[in-house]
C-alpha cells in the first residue's frame, strides 16, 4: 500500500481552537494512527474518506490523488473507493445482514428483495460464516457478527482501502482479543491495505505493521 498525506484544517468552537497538522508516508499493509480522544484520528479518516475537506495537503493512496488544494482536486466520496468502518457499524436495522453487505455495491447492480444471490454478497457470506444468519437483522445477531457484516458490506466493493474506526469499542472485552485476530487474518489473507484508529495498545500490538502516535493534532513515531 502507498499512503502519502499532508493534511491542514483548523477547527474552531467558542474559544477552543483545534488544529490538525499531519504529514504521513508509509508503504505498509497495516498503519495504526495511536492516541487519545481528541488528538485528530477521525479527522484524519474522515478527510481519507472524503467526509471532512482539509484547509490545505494532499491525499494520494495507491498513487491515486484523491485531494490536493493547491490542484483543486477534491474527488467525490463516491468515487474514492476507500471503504470506512464506523465506531458503530453503522449497519441498517431495517435491513437483513445480506441486504446490508448488499448495499456495499453500486446502487442497481443487486436485487436488495434477493441479495444473497449476488456472486459478491454469497461470497462474503461464505466468507465470514454469515451464511446461516444472512436473513436475521442487526439487533437479531451479536456484536462479532455484527462487526463481520459491517466489514463484508466495506469489503465487497473491493475498496482501494479500510478504514477502521476504533474497531473493537463496540464489543465486549471477550470478544475483542478473537476479532483482533480475526482482522489480522483477514487483512494478511486478502491482502487488503488497512488504517485503523485506536486509544488501545492492544489493538496496537496486535495489529500495528507501522505505528503512528498523534497528540494534540500532530504525529509522533513512538
Amino acid at each position: 500500500m502507498s499512503v502519502d498525506l499532508y493534511l491542514q484544517k483548523e477547527l474552531r468552537a467558542a474559544d477552543r481552537v483545534f488544529s490538525l497538522d499531519i504529514t504521513l508516508a508509509s508503504d505498509s499493509q497495516r498503519i495504526v494512527l495511536y492516541g487519545p480522544s481528541g488528538s485528530g484520528k477521525s479527522l484524519t479518516l474522515k478527510a481519507i474518506a472524503g467526509l471532512m475537506r482539509p484547509d490545505s495537503g494532499h491525499i494520494r493512496i495507491q498513487g491515486r490523488t484523491l485531494f490536493d488544494s493547491t490542484q483543486g482536486i477534491d474527488v467525490r466520496v463516491q468515487e474514492r473507493n476507500v471503504a470506512y468502518l464506523f465506531q458503530d457499524y453503522a449497519l441498517f436495522p431495517h435491513l437483513t445482514v445480506a441486504q446490508n453487505i448488499a448495499f456495499g455495491l453500486a446502487r442497481g447492480s443487486v436485487n436488495l428483495r434477493r441479495p444473497a444471490e449476488h456472486p459478491a454478497v454469497r461470497q462474503w457470506l461464505q466468507a465470514f460464516e454469515l451464511d446461516t444468519i444472512a436473513h436475521s437483522r442487526p439487533s437479531q445477531i451479536s456484536g462479532g457478527q455484527r462487526q463481520r457484516v459491517a466489514l463484508a458490506r466495506a469489503l465487497v466493493a473491493e475498496p482501494d482501502m479500510l478504514l477502521l474506526d476504533e474497531p473493537f469499542s463496540a464489543l465486549d472485552l471477550s470478544l475483542r482479543q478473537r476479532m483482533r485476530a480475526e482482522l489480522a487474518e483477514l487483512q494478511t489473507r486478502l491482502q487488503v491495505p488497512m488504517l485503523l484508529i485506536t486509544h488501545d495498545p492492544a489493538d496496537v500490538e496486535a495489529l500495528g505493521q507501522t505505528v503512528f502516535e498523534l497528540r494534540d493534532g500532530r504525529l509522533h513515531r513512538p
